[in-house]
């Protein structure tokens, strides 16, 4: 199985959660420079907008952030 955490080399965003009784994790590096980590269902879902609204997705559609 391929790592899928990613990297400035392979930017993108990698969620889990291993079991329902376990915090989700998250981490996500973007071609523009930015990273970020959580740890939590909560954080998680926080990191999972913001990288929606402001990288990843954004870029493609023509965002700055």
């Amino acid at each position: 199985m391929a790592k899928l955490t990613p990297t400035n080399g392979a930017p993108g965003l990698h969620v889990s959660k291993p079991s329902p009784s376990e915090p989700a994790t998250a981490s996500a590096v973007c071609h523009c420079g930015a990273s970020a980590t959580a740890t939590g269902d909560a954080q998680v879902g926080a990191l999972v907008a913001g990288w929606t609204a402001n990288h990843g997705p954004a870029h493609v559609a023509g965002g700055t952030a």
